[in-house]
C-alpha cells in the first residue's frame, strides 16, 4: 500500500493539530480525542465499505455501534448469582415457550391446508404470546427486583474485556445479515428505512430491557484492558518517571493508561486497513466496484449482486460493532441513553463524505479532522464569544444569550464542513483512485 504525497501531509497536518492540543492545552485531552479520533476511524471504515465499495446506504450505525456496547456487558461483567437464582427458571421456561411457539407454527404451516393455516397459525401465535408473557413477566420482574439499586440484571460471563470486541463484531454481523436478507433484494432507499428502523428498535431493546442491561441504569465499572491509574501511581517507577519530567504523578498515570488504548487502537486499525486495501485491490473488490458502478451490467455478466451486497453489508457492520465494543470499553461503562444518530451515524457519514468514499485512509483522515473539530469547537466557540463580546456588560441579555450559544458552534460547522466539502471537493480530501471519475453524490 503505496501513500501519496497529499496523503502523508493531510495526516502530518492532523499530527501537528494533536501535538499543538498537547502542548497548548493538556497531553491528557490530545490523547483522548486521539483514542476517540481511532475508534471513529475503525466506525468510518466500516460505513466506507458499505458506501464506498458498495453504494449501500446504511444509517443505522449507531444501532450496530449499540450491539458491539451490549457485547462488552454481556462477555465482561461478571455474572449476578441472585439474579440467576431469582428468574433463571421462569427465564427458561419463557425460552422454551418461545422456541415450542415458532415450531408449532411452523408445523401447522405445513400440516395443515391452505384454508386452514392462517387461522390455525394466528391461534398457536396468540396463545404462545400469553405463555411467554406469563413466564417472561416473573423472570424479568424477579431478575431487575434483586438488588435493583446495584445491578437488577444478570450480569455477564466474566471473561476478558478484549474478547467482547469479537463478539461486538459477531454480534453486528449477524443482526446485519437479518436485515440484509430481507432489504438488500430491494431498492437502496428500503435499505436505508431497515437500517434506520432496525437501529431505533436496538436502542429501545436495550433501554428497556433492564434484566438484560441494566437499562438507563447504565452498567459501570468494566473490566478494562489496561491498569487503573491509582495502581500505576503507587509504582516506583512511575513515580520517578514524573519527578524527572516534572509531571505530576496523576497526570502522567493518565497519559500512560491512555497510551496503552491509542496502541491496543492503533493496532486494529492498522490492521483492518491492511485486510481492506489488499480486499479492495484485489479481483473481489474491482468486482464490487463493478456492481457498485453499474449493477445491471454486473448482473448481466453472471454476477450475484444481492449475494454480494449482503457480504460487503455484513463484513462492515462487524466493523462498526466492533468499534462500538472498543468505544465501551475505553468509557468503562455502557450508556443506552447516549446513542442517538447525530453521534453515530450523521457524525459518521460526515467522515466517509470528508475524507473520501471509496478511500479507506480517507475515511480515517476524515474521522480524525471530524471528532477534532466537534471536541474543539466548544472552546473556541467559548473563546470567540468572549472576544465578541467583550465590550458588554456582565449582566447584558445578548451577551449571556451569546455565550450560553457557543456549545452549539459544533453543529453549525458539521453543516458548513458538510455543505462545502459537498460543494467544492464532492469526492472529499482524498478521492477513490479510479480510471473514470464517479458522478458526484
Amino acid at each position: 500500500m503505496s501513500l501519496s504525497v497529499k496523503t502523508l501531509l493531510s495526516f502530518a497536518v492532523m499530527a501537528a493539530a494533536l501535538l499543538a492540543v498537547g502542548v497548548f492545552q493538556s497531553w491528557t485531552l490530545a490523547l483522548a480525542i486521539l483514542n476517540l479520533s481511532l475508534i471513529s476511524a475503525i466506525m468510518a471504515l466500516g460505513v466506507n465499505m458499505q458506501w464506498g465499495y458498495a453504494g449501500l446506504f446504511n444509517v443505522g450505525v449507531m444501532g450496530f455501534a449499540a450491539l458491539g456496547g451490549i457485547a462488552a456487558v454481556l462477555v465482561a461483567m461478571p455474572p449476578v448469582p441472585g439474579a440467576w437464582a431469582a428468574g433463571s427458571w421462569n427465564l427458561l421456561f419463557a425460552a422454551l415457550a418461545l422456541l415450542g411457539t415458532i415450531a408449532a407454527a411452523i408445523a401447522v404451516r405445513r400440516m395443515l391446508p391452505k384454508g386452514r393455516r392462517t387461522a390455525a397459525t394466528i391461534l398457536v401465535v396468540a396463545v404462545g404470546y400469553f405463555v411467554i408473557r406469563y413466564f417472561g413477566d416473573r423472570a424479568t420482574g424477579a431478575i431487575e427486583g434483586y438488588d435493583a439499586a446495584a445491578t437488577g440484571y444478570l450480569g455477564g460471563l466474566g471473561l476478558p474485556i478484549l474478547l467482547a470486541w469479537v463478539v461486538g463484531a459477531l454480534f453486528a454481523a449477524g443482526a446485519a445479515w437479518l436485515i440484509g436478507k430481507v432489504a438488500l433484494g430491494l431498492r437502496s432507499d428500503y435499505l436505508a428505512i431497515a437500517t434506520l428502523g432496525i437501529s431505533e428498535i436496538v436502542i429501545a431493546l436495550l433501554k428497556n430491557e433492564a434484566w438484560l442491561t441494566r437499562g438507563v441504569k447504565n452498567v459501570s465499572g468494566l473490566p478494562r484492558p489496561a491498569p487503573y491509574e491509582i495502581e500505576l501511581q503507587q509504582q516506583a517507577w512511575l513515580v520517578d518517571l514524573a519527578a524527572d519530567l516534572g509531571m505530576r504523578t496523576t497526570t502522567l498515570s493518565s497519559v500512560a493508561v491512555a497510551l496503552v488504548y491509542t496502541a491496543l487502537f492503533a493496532v486494529v486499525l492498522i490492521v483492518l486497513i491492511v485486510l481492506a486495501e489488499r480486499a479492495l485491490n484485489s479481483p473481489w473488490g474491482r468486482m464490487m466496484r463493478a456492481i457498485r458502478d453499474n449493477r445491471d451490467a454486473a448482473s448481466a455478466m453472471g454476477k450475484d449482486v444481492t449475494r454480494r451486497h449482503l457480504q460487503i453489508f455484513v463484513i462492515g457492520s462487524a466493523v462498526v460493532g466492533l468499534a462500538g465494543a472498543m468505544l465501551v470499553t475505553l468509557d468503562g461503562q455502557f450508556t443506552p441513553g447516549t446513542y442517538n444518530p447525530l453521534r453515530f451515524t450523521f457524525l459518521i457519514w460526515v467522515m466517509v463524505i470528508l475524507g473520501g468514499s471509496g478511500n479507506n485512509m480517507g475515511s480515517v483522515l476524515g474521522a480524525f479532522v471530524i471528532w477534532f473539530v466537534w471536541v474543539q469547537a466548544e472552546p473556541a466557540g467559548l473563546w470567540l464569544m468572549n472576544t465578541l463580546t467583550a465590550g458588554m456588560e456582565q449582566g447584558d441579555a445578548l451577551r449571556r444569550h451569546l455565550l450560553d450559544s457557543a456549545p452549539h458552534l459544533r453543529l453549525f460547522l458539521m453543516g458548513v464542513i458538510l455543505l462545502t466539502v459537498l460543494r467544492f471537493a464532492p469526492r472529499g480530501i482524498l478521492p477513490e483512485k479510479t480510471g473514470v471519475a464517479r458522478p458526484r453524490t
